[in-house]
């Protein structure tokens, strides 16, 4: 039974977006008000992901002192060499609790999407990866932009756990999430872990994610939970 748990789940990955220091700390230079509160949420996720066996990948930015690998629009941020997220700094490192294991992988990005300018799409197809699971900051920046060019490079399906991602605050969170759902026509699905809710909330939950399904595809999305007794349930 446990050997066909490992191999159900052996074609996913995990990537686990920006769960750094400069993002998540108050008072960071690249601070997103909603990170802090996931990181439980993440590390339940991560947990979840190597218990069954799904290949976990730690995305992180990491930037030159001087900013010559950042963006146009952020290079005012370093000065004097110094800068958010640059490579060796406290502000790069993964927030605590968040801890990688032996055979997990860390993936540096400069921009964006995680695919952008890396080798990531390389590394998936080499290990045999087919679908993803995406967790971390932020929702309207890094994971919707991941979770596109995930669909754009056929990965079915793409999942975004919903309460272990975040933005600055919940109503931007809540719009990017059913933007990643709604440009990508229908191959990303959006996840909870159904423990977080009651079940008087869980199910306004369900009806207003159905409702948003119904008017914008005509057609049911999969709604994925996960709960401490079962894997991931399909309720629609």
């Amino acid at each position: 039974m446990a050997v066909a748990a490992a191999g159900k789940w052996r074609e996913t990955a995990m990537l686990v977006i920006d769960m750094q220091n400069d993002f998540i700390l108050p008072g960071g230079p690249m601070h997103v008000a909603g990170g802090q509160a996931i990181v439980p949420e993440v590390i339940r996720a991560v947990s979840v992901a190597r218990d069954r066996g799904i290949y976990v990948i730690w995305v992180v930015r990491e930037h030159d002192p001087c900013g010559r690998d950042v963006e146009l629009f952020r290079r005012h941020l370093y000065v004097n060499g110094k800068g958010p997220t640059m490579k060796g700094s406290k502000g790069a490192e993964l927030v605590e609790g968040l801890v990688p294991v032996e055979g997990e992988y860390k993936l540096v990005k400069t921009r964006f999407s995680a695919f952008f300018d890396t080798h990531l799409n390389s590394l998936l197809q080499s290990s045999g990866i087919k679908s993803l699971v995406v967790v971390g900051v932020q929702t309207p920046n890094c994971i919707r932009q991941t979770v596109f060019d995930a669909v754009a490079s056929n990965y079915q399906p793409v999942s975004v756990i919903v309460d272990a991602t975040a933005a600055a605050n919940s109503e931007v969170h809540t719009e990017s999430s059913k933007k990643v759902v709604k440009v990508s026509f229908g191959m990303a699905f959006l996840l909870y872990q159904m423990n977080l809710f009651t079940n008087n909330q869980a199910q306004k939950m369900l009806l207003l994610i159905n409702k948003f399904a119904q008017e914008n595809f005509k057609q049911i999305i999969q709604i994925i939970y996960y709960n401490k007794i079962k894997n991931y349930v399909v309720m629609f």
